[in-house]
């Protein structure tokens, strides 16, 4: 308990938001030099803090070639992982893991003439692209090995910080850290969790959708098939088959009104104002249920548009291809001891046990799963406002994240 109460004191509120406000202030949008920039950065931090530190260029190649290989959309010519461990006996007995890049900002207009990289404080936030998804949590990781080190207290068995990259477009920064062999006992994703603690994830699937038209002169449209018309019933059949595979989500979806989203994000048609359109292409996510074979996610909506009441899309059927990140869903094994002491961390230090739930979104979780790596995401922040202009986090939230995972890491590790 002594030694629980050093490293407790040793959480430095103040350094932890100014090391959250320098991480924000990175612009390490997925693909970039700056997604290098702040891996490096992380490295360096490591290395400061006596950490075993293992930073490698990774061979883009090699990992395409693998089996596995979760895809990628961000174009990039080079990317780097990160592993730090503490010193200790035998494999780490929990890794803390957290992604560097983040997504693009979007329309700068919706920023409100905000600096989207400028780590704006409010009175109890942070403010900024990636400062809940997920350098708040990030930040978490780096704060908690930094008490170890400032209270000079020795683990009996290594913890591991893994730092990677390209989580956003698939997970290409975790497939590579673990091929490259760095494991542990079991490792928390601190992803934001809004105080719970999130056990299982659901898939999502990159897919892209080529629907045919006719083209024909704007003033004789008769004559042509419009493509974006042609696109209505397809949208349709999406939307159908959106409810049916939301029909019985489970018990650990309780409470979420739509665990498994299909949803279009691009629609692009046409080349020129006075032509009918002859092709529209549309690009979307499939989410993936649990425990469901991807192949059989993707059979589900190849079959659902094969076959539509719609004499065009008959002779002309949709083709269906699936680029960019395919995301499995994965899980906490029932049982695992990992959620138990988890949640007595965190009610050590909030005073109330934190509930357990499932995400609708993909993550690095089902690859270290699958990986024989039993995970869960424990985090700071709401995932509401990730991806969003008013993407913030609660530094209250950032706090009581870091003393809990302190906890955590010095009972599974032990000490000295």
């Amino acid at each position: 308990m002594d030694v629980e109460a050093r490293v407790l004191d040793a959480v430095d509120e103040a350094e932890t938001v100014r090391l959250l406000a320098d991480l924000v202030r990175v612009p390490s949008v997925t693909g970039t030099d700056a997604e290098s920039d702040l891996q490096d950065r992380c490295a360096r931090m490591l290395t400061e803090w006596d950490l075993d530190v293992d930073m490698w260029k990774l061979d883009l190649d090699d990992l395409r070639s693998r089996e596995g290989f979760p895809g990628m959309e961000a174009e990039r010519a080079e990317g780097y992982g990160v592993v730090g461990v503490t010193e200790g006996e035998g494999t780490p007995a929990l890794i803390l893991q957290g992604h560097t890049d983040v997504v693009p900002i979007g329309d700068p207009g919706k920023w409100e003439g905000q600096d989207p990289f400028g780590a704006r404080l409010g009175a109890t936030t942070l403010h900024g692209r990636g400062a809940c998804d997920m350098k708040a949590g990030l930040a978490a990781n780096l704060a908690v090995v930094r008490a170890l080190r400032v209270t000079g207290v020795r683990l009996a068995r290594p913890l591991a910080v893994h730092c990677v990259v390209s989580e956003e477009d698939g997970g290409l920064g975790a497939f590579a850290t673990l091929a490259r062999g760095h494991t542990g006992e079991a490792a928390v994703i601190t992803e934001p969790t809004s105080g719970k603690l999130i056990t299982a994830n659901a898939g999502a699937l990159t897919f892209r959708l080529e629907v045919a038209g006719r083209a024909a002169h704007g003033a004789t449209r008769y004559e042509g098939v419009n493509a974006v018309e042609a696109f209505m019933p397809v949208l349709q059949a999406v939307r159908r088959l959106e409810r049916e595979r939301n029909a019985d989500p489970g018990s650990l979806f309780e409470g979420n009104p739509l665990p498994y989203p299909i949803e279009i994000g691009t629609v692009r048609a046409g080349d020129w104002a006075s032509t009918v359109p002859d092709l529209l292409v549309a690009e979307g996510r499939l989410g993936v249920r649990l425990d469901e074979d991807p192949a059989d996610a993707r059979a589900a909506l190849e079959t659902a548009l094969a076959d539509l009441d719609d004499p065009w899309l008959r002779d002309n059927p949709v083709r269906v291809t699936w680029p960019g990140g395919q995301f499995a869903s994965g899980r906490l094994p029932e049982g695992h001891p990992l959620a138990e002491e988890a949640a007595r961390a965190v009610a050590d230090v909030t005073g109330a046990r934190p509930g357990r739930t499932a995400a609708p979104y993909g993550s690095d979780l089902r690859l270290y799963a699958g990986a024989g790596v039993p995970t869960l995401h424990y985090g700071p922040g709401d995932v509401r406002f990730a991806h969003a202009p008013r993407e913030q986090v609660d530094l209250r939230e950032v706090r009581d994240v870091t003393r809990a995972l302190a906890l955590l890491v010095l009972r599974r590790c032990g000490v000295r």
